[in-house]
């Protein structure tokens, strides 16, 4: 059927996101720990939020691609969606605070070289894995796939704003730029937070 080819598309690309969240949380929390920047242990913290998003609406598509009924997906569909919801604002209280207490006492991070190159290589990924999710979403109409998309799309955000950040700090020496970045990832964190609860409720 044409419903099961995209759920078990959505399935790849879901299960593809969490290999590469693992993967970029580590480097990402690594690095940015050393260089005692918010900004990339934001980034990281993201991805370990996305990965847990991930995994749950992986679970949630695997409950409608193994046939059950209607009623249990739909169950699984507003927990799931209620939890991605819930990451948004977990990860933004944290970015806030974090960035303010770092402009606060002036702590200037050191240069992230792999910083850099990791936030340029999730601007370029992150965005097609988003829109392919995002197709699947449509197909099956699922709410929750297409929060968890709009996660994705806001690492591609994040990737942006981190990217800005390291690099206006390694080449222009503007420490200050590391904590303004991380600040403008609050607004869109905050919106997709309340978007995902407003839309649970339609």
């Amino acid at each position: 059927m044409e419903t099961e080819r995209w759920v078990r598309r959505g399935l790849w690309l879901v299960a593809g996101t969490m290999l590469y969240n693992a993967v970029e949380a580590v480097i990402a929390l690594g690095a940015g720990i050393r260089a005692e920047s918010v900004a990339l242990v934001g980034f990281g913290l993201d991805s370990v939020i996305e990965l847990l998003a991930a995994t749950v609406v992986l679970w949630r598509m695997s409950l409608e691609a193994r046939g059950e009924e209607a009623r249990r997906v739909e169950l699984a569909e507003r927990r799931v969606h209620r939890f991605v919801g819930v990451t948004f604002f977990a990860l933004a209280i944290y970015v806030l605070v974090q960035a303010v207490w770092l402009l606060w006492t002036r702590t200037v991070p050191a240069e992230s070289l792999v910083g850099i190159v990791l936030a340029a290589l999730s601007l370029t990924v992150m965005p097609l894995i988003a829109v392919g999710k995002l197709r699947v979403a449509r197909a099956i109409n699922s709410a929750a796939l297409r929060a968890e998309a709009k996660e994705t799309l806001a690492c591609s955000y994040l990737s942006l704003c981190l990217l800005l950040g390291l690099v206006a700090h390694a080449l222009l020496g503007w420490s200050w730029a590391d904590p303004v970045a991380a600040l403008l990832m609050v607004p869109w964190l905050v919106r997709e937070g309340i978007e995902a609860f407003e839309s649970e409720d339609d």
